[in-house]
């Protein structure tokens, strides 16, 4: 049955229309960059998931074998992945990237609903709109929260699992109270404000990355802060920082037969490589992976490891079935 389409939202049609703004500006740079972003907008779609639009994006051979439905992490949006798609689709892999609601182009919840198991059930309904028989997911810093979550719950169509730049965190509840009000007040008092790309770039060299982010990518990592909106910043934290939700996660991560692939950034300060192979430990089906010289935005600054690396899993959980249809 065909999927039951809604109109682009307000923040898509926006976004459009800056971008056509930004093609007539005459500067090159910004025009080349407009003109490719408008052409990834011809292949997204909306569709209402549990009372909230959602924007998706669909991409890659329309007969693939495979499929990677990817997820992105905390304040972030689809965009993040756009070098990762890239490198799939060109190896044959169809791709589904989204952005979770009150994220990127997806309308904000009504009811301000930003609960894991919120967006666990988003996801189970937009696999089961859009009619994904079986595929694969990869998901970085927030995301797995959500894919572990759903995994939980549905095993039937999910033939493996990549997680980058997620481990286990240590916790108590002094942090428990400080680190809602800290990333908050960063994110959302802060780094919402500053629109100087130099100081972006900066910021993401000292704290985020360990290779070269592009013009282009710091643009996107400042608009996923602007087409976030901020009670999604204040409500996760408050989740992601609590100690019921990190204590939980070596039970979840054991509950899970699926094969999962857990990616550390060997040089990540905000999720040390060290946290991450400790949750690894935990899965039942699980191995790890540390990339050299690669800090906590794999997906913008080593696009073509971090897609080798689906892939690889993909041949590693399938073997001789991989790519046969």
């Amino acid at each position: 049955m065909p999927v039951k389409e809604c109109a682009p939202t307000k923040k898509f049609r926006e976004y459009q229309a800056e971008l056509k703004h930004m093609e007539l500006s005459g500067n090159a740079d910004r025009a080349d960059m407009a003109r490719y972003e408008l052409e990834l907008m011809g292949q997204s779609r909306f569709v209402k998931i549990n009372g909230v639009v959602h924007h998706y994006h669909v991409s890659g051979p329309q007969d693939a074998t495979e499929t990677v439905l990817l997820v992105h992490g905390w304040d972030c949006w689809w965009m993040w992945w756009h070098r990762v798609i890239r490198e799939l689709n060109e190896k044959g892999v169809r791709t589904i990237a989204y952005d979770l609601k009150g994220h990127g182009w997806s309308d904000p919840d009504p009811g301000q609903d930003y609960s894991i198991s919120s967006f666990s059930h988003d996801l189970a309904e937009m696999v089961r709109q859009l009619e994904v028989k079986e595929f694969h997911i990869a998901a970085f810093s927030f995301g797995p929260f959500v894919v572990l979550d759903y995994a939980q719950k549905t095993t039937d169509r999910v033939k493996s699992i990549v997680v980058y730049n997620f481990g286990y965190l240590p916790n108590n509840a002094f942090l428990e109270r400080l680190a809602p009000s800290v990333l908050t007040l960063t994110f959302n008092t802060v780094l919402r404000k500053i629109h100087w790309w130099r100081l972006i770039y900066v910021y993401a060299r000292v704290v985020l990355a360990r290779n070269p982010v592009s013009f282009h990518d710091i643009m996107v990592g400042q608009k996923s802060l602007e087409l976030c909106c901020p009670e999604v910043v204040q409500k996760t934290t408050k989740q992601i920082t609590s100690r019921e939700v990190t204590r939980s996660l070596p039970d979840i991560v054991n509950s899970i037969d699926i094969p999962v692939l857990f990616v550390a950034g060997a040089g990540d300060t905000i999720m040390s490589s060290h946290n991450t192979r400790k949750l690894s430990g935990y899965a039942k089906n699980g191995s790890y992976v540390s990339v050299p010289k690669c800090g906590h935005l794999i997906t913008l600054e080593l696009p073509g490891t971090a897609s080798d690396l689906i892939i690889s899993h993909m041949k590693s959980v399938q073997g001789e079935s991989y790519g046969k249809k």
